[in-house]
Parts: C-alpha cells; sequence; structure tokens
C-alpha cells in the first residue's frame, strides 16, 4: 500500500504560482499512490496568494479518476455572496472506504495569538483483506495551547477507537445505522504538526499508553533510526520561512504496523509547495 502525506498550500508553489495539475503530477512521479492525505485544500478562499479556484475539491476530483475523495473543512464559512468559504483536509483513496469520521480538533480561546478552527478526518479503508484507519489531520502553528490540545484529543479518539475495536456494541434487529461497521486498532496518522520532533504536542502524541492502547510510531525514524528527521518545511520558501528547514510533516503508524513499515521517505527535491511530501510504504496488504 502506498500512501503520500502533503501539505499542498492550495497548490502554490515557492515559484508563488497555485497549480494543483502540477501538484498532481509531482505525487504521480514520487509513487503509483494508494491513498493521498492532503492538508489545505480550499473552496471560496480566491483572496489568498496565488489565487486558488473556487472549488479545489472539485479541480482534484477531476484530475485523480478512479479515487474517492473526502474533503473536512476545519473552516466552514460562508462570504456575504453566500458561497462557502472552506478550507481544510482531504483524503483521496482508490481502496474501499467503509467509514468516515470529521473529528473538529479542540480550539481553546487563545486571544495572544492568530488562528482557526482544524479538523482532523478519519477513513477505515479495505486494505488487501484488512481493515485499517487513515487520519489526515493539520494541527494549529501560531497557538501552543491548542496545538497541544489537538494532540491529546487525537490521542484520546486514538483510544476511543482501539475500544470499539476490542468491544463492539451490539446491532438493533433490523439493519441501519445502528448496525455497527467494525473499526480496526490499526492506523496512520500523518499531517502537518506543526510541531517540531522535540516539540511537546510531538512527544505527547509519539508517547506511550498506559491502557494497552497501540502507540504511535514515527514511521520515519523506525527506519532511519540515529538519524535526525529529514526536513519537510522551509527548505526553498525563505520569504515564509526565515530559518533553517526543520520538520513538522509526519507519517506515525500503530505499533502493529511497524514490521510492515518498508519505505517512509521526505522528498526534498520538488517546489511545488512551501512543505515537501512524505511517501509511505506499507507491505503485505494482500
Amino acid at each position: 500500500m502506498e500512501l503520500i502525506n502533503w501539505n499542498i498550500q492550495w497548490g502554490r508553489g515557492c515559484d508563488g504560482q497555485v497549480d494543483l495539475a502540477r501538484t498532481v503530477a509531482t505525487l504521480r512521479a514520487l509513487a503509483d499512490f494508494d491513498v493521498l492525505c492532503l492538508q489545505e485544500v480550499t473552496r471560496g478562499f480566491g483572496e489568498m496568494p496565488g489565487n486558488p479556484g473556487a472549488d479545489q475539491v472539485a479541480e482534484l476530483a477531476a484530475l485523480l479518476p478512479g479515487y474517492h475523495l473526502l474533503f473536512a473543512p476545519g473552516v466552514d464559512r460562508f462570504g456575504s455572496d453566500g458561497m462557502p468559504r472552506q478550507f481544510g483536509n482531504l483524503i483521496a483513496s482508490r481502496l474501499p472506504v467503509c467509514e468516515v469520521f470529521r473529528h473538529a480538533l479542540p480550539w481553546p480561546a487563545d486571544p495572544a495569538v492568530a488562528s482557526m478552527p482544524r479538523v482532523a478526518l478519519e477513513a477505515t479503508v479495505i486494505a488487501g483483506s484488512g481493515r485499517l484507519r487513515i487520519i489526515c489531520t493539520h494541527l494549529e502553528y501560531y497557538s501552543a495551547l491548542q496545538r497541544n490540545a489537538q494532540a491529546e484529543a487525537l490521542r484520546s479518539w486514538h483510544v476511543e477507537a482501539c475500544q470499539h475495536a476490542a468491544r463492539p456494541g451490539p446491532a438493533e434487529q433490523r439493519f441501519g445505522p445502528f448496525t455497527p461497521e467494525p473499526r480496526p486498532p490499526s492506523a496512520i496518522l500523518c499531517g502537518d504538526f506543526n510541531s517540531k520532533p522535540e516539540d511537546i504536542a510531538y512527544r505527547r502524541l509519539t508517547a506511550p499508553f498506559d491502557d494497552g492502547t497501540p502507540a504511535w510510531r514515527d514511521a520515519w525514524l523506525h527506519l532511519h533510526p540515529g538519524r535526525p528527521h529529514a526536513p519537510t518545511c522551509a527548505l526553498y520558501d525563505k520569504a515564509q520561512w526565515n530559518e533553517p528547514p526543520f520538520a513538522c510533516d509526519f507519517m506515525l503508524v500503530t505499533e502493529d504496523l511497524l514490521a510492515r513499515v518498508a519505505r517512509c521517505e521526505v522528498d526534498g527535491s520538488t517546489q511545488a509547495s512551501d512543505h515537501q511530501p512524505v511517501h509511505l510504504s506499507l507491505r503485505d496488504f494482500e
């Protein structure tokens, strides 16, 4: 199974141009992907730098035939013209999708800094003969208070999902929404964490659980032990990032999946966003 995670900055490259066709071409050059997890996809925010189109979900759907697209806006508003103003995360999957959750991340008031609502988009897919939860998220940048609360929420939702997997509830006698969809404990959590490896949010997300819940493990570190994490931001766009390159985009897998991790690499060459894509390969999904 091939999965790519990327904060695409609404298709805006380091040249300032918005070009979703270039974004998809870059992704296709990386791998014959089964699943894409993208952050910073927009509808209706055409005034942003580069002037993105009115509906990037529709644009991406046209560029990705054969994929099932799921969108979760963290920011979900309407302009004075009555049209949507949305900004959030997208999962594109050519694997069968069984169930979808759109988790609104915590957004405690922090009046000292700018911030916006954030979301985690979760899809249960069929991978080979099994099921796998894939979670695409984007944590707050400016507010450490909000970012740390969001990391705690992601931990809690993972515990809840694993409890459902271990102790599923009964169904009603007739088929309907009370009929449970099996939830697997095995999962991938990826996205732009806006947290460097030494920061609290990253350390909390990768901390063990004390109740037997399978812990999140960093797939890149698993395959590159003893090496500093490959940078995923500030490599080329020095106008926005006046600091040395750093890692803030991660692929976390539940520890039961570590033996299946065959590849986890950062593409350090593309300049089609201010972030770099991360490519994960999992073996033995048959």
